[in-house]
């Protein structure tokens, strides 16, 4: 269930992408052809960033394709670098836990206020909001996922793969 939701937020994220790409290509043609920008051109390119930033995040932990520094754990025995990986992920979750609470709450005044950008089109504020908080809980509940499965495999002392293979 997981990988289907992770799939679809990837297809979104590569959908926001190929937005970002038309507007900005639409916006530089109005400009200089018709000497006049899209309107709201900058606040749509910000929001759609959001989406094709965050939204992937979950896919890209279950393929664990963030950033490590391997050059220390590359020395050290499979059953320390194990630990080395739960630590990891489970200080990604005490991490993304506040930020997540922040982007809900954010979320919520945005909602309650019903805020809108200042711009020719009044874009409300909420969408992105919820794109961040939906996508930062997905890689979350990706992590806590993991840790669960990665600790129990350290524990049963077999080998965690974290090249994601």
């Amino acid at each position: 269930m997981l990988k289907r939701i992770e799939r679809i937020f990837v297809d979104v994220a590569a959908l926001a992408t190929i937005l970002l790409g038309l507007l900005i290509f639409a916006d530089v043609v109005a400009l200089n052809v018709f000497a006049a920008p899209l309107p709201d051109t900058i606040i749509l390119v910000r929001e759609l960033m959001v989406i094709a930033i965050v939204m992937p995040l979950a896919a890209a932990t279950t393929a664990r394709a963030h950033i490590a520094v391997e050059f220390v754990t590359n020395f050290l025995p499979a059953r320390v670098v194990n630990w080395f990986v739960v630590f990891g992920s489970a200080f990604a979750l005490l991490a993304l836990s506040p930020l997540i609470w922040a982007g809900g709450k954010e979320l919520l005044h945005q909602w309650s206020n019903a805020s809108v950008f200042y711009g020719d089109l009044n874009l409300p504020q909420w969408p992105g909001r919820l794109a961040f908080v939906i996508g930062m809980s997905l890689a979350w509940l990706r992590l806590l996922v993991m840790v669960v499965g990665d600790a129990a495999m350290a524990l049963r002392g077999q080998e965690i793969d974290v090249l994601g293979h």
